[in-house]
């Protein structure tokens, strides 16, 4: 859930700020020139877009602007009272720019050449050991109300003299009367930036969201652009795309010398660049490019696609330290051209196709002028003072009192005060908030999504009311956690479950004191008695996650029943880390026949005492820090998960000596084009005297039946579609899986599957095979392979998947070999 849930928005190119001039730049047979440069009388300058359209504010009156383009005459533009568009056709001349042509090569490769050899030099995060600023930035969004005609068309009914009933809609009329008086949505924020050791780090010292008394974390975290233009990967809304001055830009980009241009009294060159690899998402701009030591004066960065989305980066000159640093950033978007709904911001704001359910393309409607603009300015800049950062490990921090900053706080730190129109935007959407119980609606709709609903100081667990698999029949229960309301520093939990085929109750009661707030750390205890998956890989510090259904369990019908006591500590201590460190001691029942047998002694039950500690470290996801505690803003791959867990010999009455490492690495990559390639590595190592109920059984999810059509169930996330449960147990274990999943398809407006290629195989064994009485099994010594395509998402959700099981373990009859898989992909738009 992120800030614009309470908002339905459609974007258009068509934007035009008040006193604004506007107009297109073509040549003589009337193409579109982008990236022409506009100089105003005022010295101001803007350029084109990619096609060849322009507009800029006049707050100061002016009375003529130029318009120059390489290659081309400049003409000068005399401003006419009350016209605001302006058609320019440039006529070509034979002369060009001889002081920028190097011998034969494009003149644009030889500046940007020297541009990479430069970025040292000049990017301030490598020239500079330290520098600090703060930054005020102002998000709206917002229309421009002369763009709507508030015209009548559509709704309500009424009759004319001939008795025709005729229908009207006043919804435009009604949403040029809103946009009129405020915006659509406005927040600020004021941060401070500090760099030194290699490492730039946020404190956000003031915060404040029309509508919202709390800040929303989420939002907060969102990279709209990125910080610096020197960064190999440059970020636009969220998507990494290659630097046009990367080290290998070369290979990705063209390049073309637009022109000359003076900034902050320095001549620059003006380069376009376009991304000559990809027809869509391609990332295009301009780079001003400093003459003398060829660094960025500014830049211009731009996707036009199903969206219009665009970036420009300020600088100001720094004669002291030699360095152009920035100064203000501006980020901008609009709606494209999409034949289909889009979702961005996790579905948070939705750009309606242009496209109706009959293929008939729709007309405009007013919410089509409707667009996003967030403007950064930068001050109280300071270079090389080396100042102290407090946990430099984090990304961003978040003050405890940012959101309750007062008036005065604000009016020192704003640019301009704010007008009357941003000043109704505060007073009516708090207003509407208040009315709506908008913040109450949206907290609730968090807890939902993680599998909660809060009912008073009471967050009762979605996951615990109903089940299913084998053994226990139907699992109905109910279960919960305290919440904010009953503490903020103290927790109980519990559920209780009943099986409708094994006849027994099972129950769990627990409880948590909050050590640290800023580190999340508790200490926690709880008592369990409950049943468990035999040989199945837990990793303590897993996320929880929600799933209206769990398929796999469903076919799962081997368990073992455990009572347990368990005290551990959960912390994000370790920068970059979650770890949790856990004493228990367990009583353990098998509910299938088998014995253990340990230098002739059988057991049919037996105590396991053992410590465990399990941590995951994610070195390249950034962290925030907020006033509630440590989470995880950007999630980046690869991460890694390790778990090492003891038995204590002669410790509440332990059985058995043994030692279990546990590991997993996950890595994602998802490409521009909608694609993604997901890979997980996954691997278990028992040493000692370990029952086969703590083994492992490498996630097998298929059913011993005797048709293809029998077995039809399911699928699950990371198993083997092909593998029957209990067909194979190992005490070592290796397990890889790579999918690659491709963009959507469309077949029907509404049917639109994706397609993913899969691939898994394991590899394991099993030490003292002896010591396991009863069940019979395979082990993965020659290894296990299966390969399957899935086509998710056909319709409302559901898709279906085929797998095949080949190498050593492939079975003889062919049909034995393959598994038929439906899905169910729940999309709640996270």
């Amino acid at each position: 859930m992120k800030l614009f849930c309470l908002l339905t928005l459609f974007f258009t190119l068509s934007i035009q700020a008040q006193f604004q001039v506007n107009g297109i730049v073509t040549d003589s047979n009337n193409k579109p020139l982008p990236f022409a440069t506009i100089t105003t009388s005022d010295n101001n300058n803007t350029i084109t877009d990619v096609d060849g359209k322009f507009d800029f504010k006049t707050s100061v009156k002016i009375t003529n602007f130029a318009v120059s383009y390489i290659g081309f005459e400049t003409k000068i533009i005399a401003i006419a009272d009350h016209k605001k568009f302006y058609s320019i056709s440039l006529s070509q001349k034979t002369d060009d720019l001889k002081e920028v042509v190097i011998s034969n090569e494009n003149p644009a490769l030889a500046i940007i050449r020297k541009v990479i050899a430069n970025k040292n030099r000049n990017d301030p995060q490598k020239k500079l050991s330290s520098f600090e600023y703060k930054t005020y930035n102002k998000l709206i969004v917002t229309a421009n109300p002369d763009s709507i005609d508030g015209r009548i068309d559509s709704s309500a009914a009424y009759k004319d003299f001939n008795k025709k009933e005729i229908n009207i809609d006043s919804s435009d009329y009604k949403f040029k009367e809103i946009i009129s008086k405020q915006h659509l949505f406005q927040t600020e924020k004021v941060s401070q930036y500090q760099f030194g050791n290699n490492k730039l780090k946020e404190t956000i010292l003031g915060t404040k969201i029309a509508g919202f008394k709390q800040p929303i974390y989420e939002v907060l975290a969102f990279n709209l652009q990125s910080i610096s233009v020197y960064d190999s990967k440059y970020e636009l809304f969220e998507t990494k795309h290659q630097s046009p001055i990367a080290n290998n830009a070369f290979d990705d980009y063209n390049y073309k010398l637009l022109d000359t241009v003076n900034i902050k009294g320095r001549e620059t060159f003006m380069i376009y660049f376009k991304n000559k690899k990809r027809k869509t998402n391609a990332l295009e701009g301009v780079l001003y490019i400093d003459q003398e030591n060829f660094a960025v004066a500014k830049a211009v960065m731009r996707i036009k696609s199903v969206l219009d989305i665009s970036g420009v980066h300020e600088f100001e000159y720094v004669p002291e330290e030699k360095i152009w640093f920035q100064s203000n950033t501006t980020f901008k978007i609009v709606k494209g051209k999409n034949d289909d709904d889009i979702k961005i911001l996790g579905g948070t704001i939705q750009f309606d196709g242009d496209v109706e359910d009959n293929f008939e393309r729709r007309k405009k409607v007013a919410s089509d002028f409707t667009y996003l603009i967030s403007e950064s300015n930068n001050f109280d800049i300071h270079y090389n003072t080396n100042p102290a950062i407090k946990n430099p490990a984090l990304y961003i921090e978040i003050k405890d009192d940012a959101s309750k900053k007062p008036e005065e706080f604000w009016n020192e730190y704003r640019k301009e005060s704010l007008d009357l129109k941003s000043q109704k935007t505060y007073q009516l959407l708090d207003s509407l908030s208040v009315k709506k119980r908008i913040e109450k609606r949206l907290g609730l709709g968090r807890k939902i999504i993680n599998g909660y609903l809060p009912i008073g100081p009471v967050d009762l667990d979605l996951k615990k009311l109903i089940s299913f698999n084998n053994y226990e029949g139907f699992r109905l229960g109910v279960g919960g956690i305290t919440n904010d309301r009953f503490s903020k520093n103290f927790r109980i939990e519990g559920y209780t479950a009943y099986g409708t085929k094994d006849g027994v109750f099972k129950y769990n009661l627990g409880s948590g004191v909050l050590l640290d707030k800023s580190t999340n750390t508790w200490l926690n205890g709880s008592y369990t008695d409950d049943v468990r998956e035999i040989a199945s890989t837990v990793f303590a510090v897993d996320k929880r996650v929600f799933k209206i259904y769990d398929p796999r369990p469903i076919n799962i019908s081997t368990f073992y029943k455990y009572i347990s006591w368990k005290a551990n500590i959960q912390t994000k201590i370790i920068p970059k880390t979650e770890a949790v460190f856990e004493l228990s001691r367990t009583d353990v029942e098998p509910k299938f026949d088998y014995l253990f047998n340990l230098n002739g002694q059988l057991y049919s039950s037996y105590v396991m005492t053992t410590a465990m500690a399990s941590i995951v470290w994610a070195p390249f996801s950034d962290f925030m820090q907020t006033p509630t505690g440590r989470t995880e803003s950007d999630k980046r791959f690869p991460r890694f998960t390790f778990q090492y867990t003891q038995s204590l010999p002669n410790v509440l009455e332990n059985d058995f000596k043994f030692s279990k490492i546990d590991f997993k690495t996950e890595y994602e990559k998802k490409y521009l084009n909608g694609q993604k390639t997901s890979l997980l590595l996954q691997g278990g190592y028992a040493i000692g005297d370990v029952p086969i109920t703590h083994l492992y059984n490498t996630m097998p999810n298929n059913l011993t039946k005797e048709t293809v059509m029998q077995r039809i169930t399911f699928a699950g996330r990371n198993s083997f579609e092909t593998m029957y449960f209990n067909e194979f147990f190992s005490s070592q274990y290796v397990f890889f899986q790579i999918k690659h999943g491709f963009d959507r398809i469309t077949i029907l407006k509404k049917v639109r599957p994706s397609l993913v290629l899969v691939t898994r195989m394991a590899w394991g064994n099993m030490q003292n095979p002896e010591q396991h009485v009863g069940p019979a099994y395979k082990t993965l010594d020659k290894g296990f392979f299966e390969s399957g395509i899935e086509l998710n998402k056909i319709f409302k959700g559901f898709g279906l998947g085929g797998f095949y099981r080949y190498g050593p373990n492939q079975l003889l009859k062919f049909e034995d070999n393959i598994a038929v898989k439906i899905s169910y992909v729940l999309d709640l738009g996270l």
